[in-house]
């Protein structure tokens, strides 16, 4: 009796383990749920935007083109940015809040306190000065990919997108150091961020309809191969 009863409390134990392994490994299969920030909008950086198969279909969709020139382009009058969102609130502030953990804001929305993680580089800051608000695909980089062509409302509207992945809060010395880079030029120095930094850039070229290059393209597929 005491040998079945060891037996049946052994058989008990290995059953209980293989539910849990089989538990972890559907936890493992299952990818991350994008967080949402207030509002209902995706937090841009946090997950690909996009699942990989999506993205490599939306790369093959876009205009393989010659990248056009800067003539004519002046970073304020050809994208206005920041423009005001509510009350005394702009985009660049709106990103802040729901980027940052516990972010505090004073009476004209500036933050006073809080936390940003950098997808770019893993950094976290503690002061609001020390991070940017980058845009993912580079404004002078959309004028050149044929934003040139848009009028100005097209251009107002891409510069302060709070529904496409494209407002990113980072580390400002990082974020100066991509510029108005494409991504066979610059990349994430976080390797893990490659995956969501090329879903993100080809979700809005593909949302706005502007072109990539040879290089360029090859230079996203390389770094969706990171999402496997």
């Amino acid at each position: 009796m005491v040998g079945e009863g060891r037996a049946v409390r052994w058989g008990i134990a290995r059953t209980t383990v293989a539910v849990v392994s089989l538990a972890s490994m559907v936890a493992c299969a299952v990818p991350p749920a994008t967080p949402v920030a207030p509002g209902g909008s995706p937090v841009a950086g946090s997950a690909p935007s996009v699942p990989v198969a999506e993205a490599q279909k939306l790369l093959g969709t876009l205009q393989v083109a010659v990248r056009g020139n800067l003539d004519g382009y002046d970073r304020d009058k050809t994208f206005p940015h920041w423009k005001t969102v509510s009350g005394s609130c702009n985009v660049r502030e709106e990103v802040l809040k729901r980027a940052g953990e516990n972010v505090e804001v004073d009476e004209r929305c500036a933050p006073v306190s809080g936390s940003w993680h950098s997808t770019y580089d893993g950094e976290t800051s503690r002061k609001a000065s020390d991070v940017d608000v980058d845009h993912v695909v580079p404004l002078a980089h959309a004028w050149v990919s044929g934003a040139k062509s848009w009028d100005q409302a097209k251009r107002e509207q891409f510069a302060n997108d709070l529904t496409r992945p494209q407002l990113l809060v980072v580390t400002d010395n990082v974020n100066r150091e991509k510029g108005d880079k494409a991504p066979e030029q610059w990349k994430p120095p976080l390797v893990s961020f490659w995956c969501t930094y090329a879903t993100d850039w080809i979700v809005v070229k593909a949302g706005y309809g502007l072109s990539i290059t040879v290089p360029e393209k090859t230079a996203l597929s390389s770094m969706l191969d990171r999402c496997r």
